[in-house]
């Protein structure tokens, strides 16, 4: 008995079983690890808008290129250019050849 009473009027002992610092530390705790906007939580969605933020500079990087290439095909010339490379298109009077070498060529054993 004698020894709980030394260990109790020992300075860290009071200040740690002081019940207003016990409740503080619990809050911490709670607010820290356990609440809905705790400090995990806060980096996932860090980690979420930094992922959106990247998203959103490729896709404008893609809208650039495409309105570089809607500028590019309002030449009428160049319709007609992109129309037959891209899907083979032709004129009435005219005949298309499709080279193909032998290296672009897959093998039908490998597919």
């Amino acid at each position: 008995m004698k020894k709980l009473t030394e260990i109790k009027n020992k300075k860290w002992v009071r200040i740690i079983s002081n019940k207003y610092l016990l409740i503080l530390i619990l809050f911490f705790v709670w607010m820290f690890f356990f609440d809905t906007n705790s400090f995990f939580i806060h980096q996932e969605l860090n980690d979420d808008i930094n992922k959106l933020e990247n998203n959103k500079k490729v896709y404008q990087e893609e809208i650039k290129n495409d309105k570089v290439f809607i500028d590019k095909m309002k030449d009428s010339n160049e319709i007609e250019k992109f129309a037959r490379e891209k899907y083979y298109l032709k004129k009435d009077n005219e005949d298309i050849y499709i080279i193909e070498h032998e290296d672009s060529i897959k093998n039908k054993n490998n597919e």
